[in-house]
């Protein structure tokens, strides 16, 4: 991996683990943070011995919002000369699956970076909130988008327009966070889950992910089209004859992802 000025990286097993780390301003995300963080990804998506994404912060925030010093005085031109946001959304864009691991802050852009992930475990002490009306702007990569397709409209208007910090608690009876643990457990239980994950065949994994994304933006029937595409897709696989063989013979299949 590349040597990052905003981010660390790491390996264990066939987990890629991805540190924000500004930790003296609470992992604040400026562009160029944005961009080692998909500059991660992209490589990760490219190893054949990766095959799970974990995404963690440093210090006592998982990210406490965009850098506003860095966009304090920017205007509508200048946002899109910059193309402000063409990172975010090749962030979307990554087939493996991705864990957040959230504690401390998650506001803001730290928010909309969380829920680019595809599961997030979350510490007891987090506290999520888009607090940009308090600026009086709005969150502008992703997170009316995402957060609405998770929680509803009304919850959404709700948290947004407030702008109000909100428990992991909250977070998880709403299905924003799938599990919560005590703070010094997080990382723990969030890099055994994707080991675990990372036993799993690869390519049913990334195919699995695309169908249950597809699922939220089209009519079921398109959905069911996409998802039969996929599933007839995997028996062309040398992991489906693997799964099978192995079912059949009682022992442990060994998945290499082809």
């Amino acid at each position: 991996m590349a040597d990052y000025q905003y981010i660390k990286t790491e390996t264990d097993g066939r987990v890629g683990i991805v540190w924000l780390n500004r930790p003296d301003v609470l992992n604040a995300l400026n562009r160029k943070m944005v961009y080692e963080i998909l500059s991660a990804f992209e490589a990760y998506d490219r190893d054949e011995d990766v095959r799970v994404i974990l995404l963690a912060g440093k210090g006592r925030a998982f990210a406490a919002g965009a850098d506003i010093e860095e966009m304090a005085e920017d205007d509508a031109v200048s946002m899109e000369l910059l193309n402000q946001f063409a990172d975010w959304d090749r962030l979307s864009l990554t087939k493996k699956p991705v864990i957040g691991a959230v504690h401390g802050y998650c506001l803001g852009g730290g928010f909309e970076l969380a829920l680019v992930c595809d599961l997030l475990f979350a510490a007891d002490d987090a506290q999520f909130a888009f607090p940009e009306i308090k600026l009086g702007v709005m969150p502008g990569a992703g997170g009316t988008q995402r957060l609405t397709k998770l929680i509803g409209k009304s919850r959404a208007l709700e948290w947004i327009w407030g702008g109000d910090m909100h428990t992991s608690k909250e977070a998880v009876e709403l299905g924003i966070v799938n599990r919560l643990y005590p703070k010094d457990l997080l990382f723990k239980e969030a890099i055994q889950y994707a080991r675990l994950l990372s036993e799993k065949p690869p390519l049913a994994v990334r195919l699995i992910k695309e169908a249950v994304h597809k699922a939220v933006d089209v009519p079921l029937q398109e959905g069911m089209y996409f998802e039969r595409k996929n599933f007839y897709l995997l028996f062309s696989s040398e992991d489906q004859k693997e799964g099978m063989q192995a079912f059949v013979e009682k022992r442990k299949a060994e998945f290499k992802g082809r």
